[in-house]
């Protein structure tokens, strides 16, 4: 039995720059944290007293008796790519899905890193984050960039560059009372609304050729961003004043990045005091961030008291196994032939996933966030 842990990440500056479509012509970067709020991914093996061979429990119950007849996307094709048989899985959250947060990455980080686990295998992170963007993007085909998988595998406070050749992950070097007073100053509300990633991801494909300019503006701003937390004498507020500003550049990508209600509630917490904020995640509902100097912090709380207010802590971690107890297990015989297939070298498996990644066709989605 093993159970994993992977948090959840909040995205500051560079969405959109992480698309295949911009980061293979002019780079991508992006910086982003990963927080206390996690997803636990629970497996183990399925005593053989059952009619089905293996159980699902998300927020649906699947019970099958074969890997074709799993309906949720992702298990389906991770059961398939791994080699999976014969299972108990259960996956539970600390924040709802769908609401910005990376919720569908990390879920797939946790459960390749239980995977893994269960085989009695331990690989690195970077592995974790290439096959977690590989069964969304490719085997899902799942529209969406790949920030968050690498968030979610590396965790911690970084900046992630992007290319053609792949990624670089940086962490952002900030003094611990530097970074806990900017961790202070931030505050998280849920707004009640969610959407589906993928739909909105559609429309900012679409958009991505005539948006070049404020893509290319967008990433830029991930230098300035990180300027302002490494230096000591640098203004922290001035990082809320360029989350403002980049709230209005990506505003302007597509037209379900925001809605009137989401923009009711932005001016009112600007209004009370708050320097800047955005939207987490592809838009469309979810967590709204902002930053807010702790003595004006009491003035937005009252003025959003109707939304969900979320207190979190960054965390460096990214995702571990908590518990792990190795099980007896017989592979079924009728099993062993389709192992054979799982045999890749560790360089060449990786090295045929990201030409795969790079190659593959996103847009359509076979079952958009259907873990929720």
């Amino acid at each position: 039995m093993i159970i994993t842990k992977t948090p959840f990440r909040m995205s500051f500056f560079g969405g959109g720059t992480d698309m295949k479509e911009f980061y293979e012509q002019y780079g991508g970067a992006v910086l982003s944290t990963t927080f206390d709020k996690y997803c636990y991914v629970t497996v183990r093996h399925l005593p053989r007293f059952f009619k089905y061979t293996s159980e699902f429990a998300y927020a649906n119950i699947e019970r099958v008796t074969s890997l074709d007849e799993i309906k949720h996307p992702l298990i389906r094709n991770l059961m398939k790519f791994k080699d999976m048989h014969e299972i108990r899985l259960s996956y539970e959250a600390d924040l709802p899905a769908r609401t910005g947060l990376g919720t569908s990455s990390s879920f797939a980080v946790g459960l390749l890193n239980a995977f893994y686990g269960m085989k009695g295998k331990r690989v690195d992170k970077r592995r974790l984050a290439d096959e977690a963007i590989y069964a969304e993007r490719v085997l899902c085909n799942e529209a969406g960039g790949i920030q968050d998988q690498i968030a979610a595998a590396f965790g911690g406070l970084n900046r992630i560059d992007m290319s053609k050749d792949g990624y670089k992950v940086t962490p952002v070097i900030i003094s611990n009372q530097r970074k806990k007073e900017f961790n202070n100053n931030l505050m998280l509300f849920f707004t009640g609304f969610s959407r589906f990633s993928s739909d909105i991801q559609r429309g900012t494909k679409k958009n991505m050729a005539d948006k070049t300019k404020q893509l290319l503006e967008m990433k830029s701003l991930v230098n300035q961003a990180e300027d302002i937390l490494t230096d000591n004498h640098a203004d922290l507020n001035e990082f809320g004043r360029l989350l403002d500003y980049t709230w209005k550049l990506k505003r302007g990508i597509s037209d379900g990045i925001s809605t009137d209600s989401i923009d009711a509630i932005y001016q009112k917490a600007l209004t009370a005091g708050a320097t800047g904020g955005k939207l987490l995640g592809a838009g469309g509902g979810g967590f709204l961030l902002f930053y807010v100097e702790q003595d004006k912090q009491p003035k937005v709380m009252d003025a959003l008291q109707d939304l969900l207010y979320v207190p979190f802590e960054f965390e460096n971690d990214g995702t571990q196994v908590i518990y792990f107890k190795a099980e007896d297990y017989d592979i079924p015989q009728r099993f062993l032939e389709d192992a054979k297939e799982q045999t890749d070298g560790g360089n060449h498996l990786g090295r045929r996933i990201w030409h795969e990644i790079a190659t593959c066709c996103l847009g359509c989605s076979e079952a958009h966030g259907a873990y929720e």
